[in-house]
């Protein structure tokens, strides 16, 4: 099985260019893309970045998932996932019709479980289960913040919300994303939670980050520690800021801005030292694993690949960490280390990522890109490899 003969990322970076009658050195011109990088991508001799793939989608005027290929429609088919995202927009859209006639929801108490038991499946990596779940009980706490008007039953309902952003952002829906972050934000400030609403403000950013506007992004960053200013002071408070701070790493190594990304890393480190590890806060994963582990993902958007391999010397992922940060963090050192020629190295990182949530591995734009690399880069592939490129299915790297 080959990816990259039928289609890939740089296949579709120049059919769009095509389409808009530019010539490469115009895209790289207005890109800022060097041309070389730019035609060998094209090419398929290099895999595409995130820096790339963000630049080349602000130039061409689409989204990032247009580029990359996302939604992976036919994946998604064969997994018996499709058919799960339309009940979640169905779910979003009754957000202000007040209390539905023939749902009787459960106790507060009932509901803000099951909210809890959520996001720990998302972060278990069992995507499927919970998009086969959320859509039912959004709108059973739709109902019940409805009908009580409790702090309590909005902020369940803002975890609901939460989780929707979750599984459309890992499955490639970024306008669902969107959608459910919005209603987040809508039930959040009903509950008057301003930790939340600097966490909304988190999310928010990352799906700039995602998209490429990293510049709006960093304003959505500034804008959720102004608004966690406003908390009181508690860990809660302290670890939603550290985290807002590693996205603020990322989105500024992703736009080679390296000193505003280390000023970021050195914040998050410091708050990191005082709370210690906060896997459960939020369901962040925040403490100083995850600010090595952002420090690993920075460095490799910085393009220092050589110091992100290096990076991960030491570092060890504690066995309560969730599951899918784990698999993100080994497709971030995948990344790097292909970049680096080790090649192998690579590809047992990529195994790694796929053993620690294989649901989300097989649907991450990093997974998919990396292999298409580790396979460009091969002239005779194992086996073992090939059995990979058949799981990640015939859309992968696309």
């Amino acid at each position: 099985m080959h990816a990259l003969p039928e289609d890939h990322t740089g296949m579709r970076i120049a059919r769009l260019r095509r389409e808009r009658h530019l010539t490469q050195r115009a895209l790289a011109d207005l890109s800022n893309v060097p041309y070389s990088t730019l035609t060998k991508t094209e090419q398929g001799i290099l895999p595409a970045t995130p820096h790339v793939i963000g630049a080349c989608a602000r130039a061409l005027r689409v989204e990032v998932a247009t580029i990359v290929g996302q939604p992976y429609a036919s994946d998604l088919r064969a997994d018996e996932l499709d058919v799960l995202i339309r009940p979640i927009r169905e779910a979003l859209d009754v957000y202000d019709l007040g209390p539905d006639p023939d749902i009787r929801p459960r106790r507060p108490e009932e509901l803000r479980d099951e909210a809890e038991k959520l996001c720990a499946a998302v972060r278990a990596g069992e995507i499927k289960q919970t998009a086969g779940n959320v859509a039912g009980l959004i709108e059973e706490a739709t109902t019940a913040a409805h009908a009580n008007g409790t702090t309590e039953g909005w902020l369940t309902l803002a975890s609901f919300y939460r989780t929707a952003y979750d599984v459309a952002a890992k499955l490639g829906f970024p306008d669902l994303a969107q959608l459910s972050l919005a209603r987040m934000d809508w039930a959040a400030q009903r509950g008057s939670d301003a930790v939340l609403g600097g966490m909304y403000q988190y999310l928010r950013a990352l799906t700039y980050l995602r998209e490429g506007k990293y510049r709006t992004g960093q304003r959505l960053v500034t804008l959720g520690l102004s608004t966690l200013e406003q908390a009181e002071t508690t860990r809660e408070r302290r670890v939603v800021t550290g985290q807002l701070h590693l996205g603020g790493a990322v989105m500024a190594g992703r736009a080679h801005n390296r000193d505003q990304a280390l000023t970021h890393l050195g914040e998050a480190k410091r708050i990191a030292d005082g709370t210690g590890e906060s896997v459960k806060v939020h369901w962040l994963a925040f403490g100083p694993t995850n600010v090595k582990v952002h420090r690993v993902s920075v460095l490799a958007e910085l393009d220092e690949y050589g110091k992100a391999v290096d990076a991960t010397d030491g570092l060890t992922i504690p066995q309560d960490w969730p599951k899918s940060r784990t698999s993100h963090h080994f497709a971030e050192v995948a990344r790097a280390q292909m970049w680096t020629g080790k090649l192998d190295a690579s590809f047992q990182s990529l195994l790694r990522a796929r053993k620690a949530a294989p649901q989300q591995a097989k649907y991450h734009p990093t997974v998919r890109e990396t292999y298409a690399g580790l396979e460009a880069a091969h002239r005779r592939l194992p086996e073992s490899f090939l059995s990979y490129g058949s799981w990640l299915g015939s859309t992968a790297a696309h």
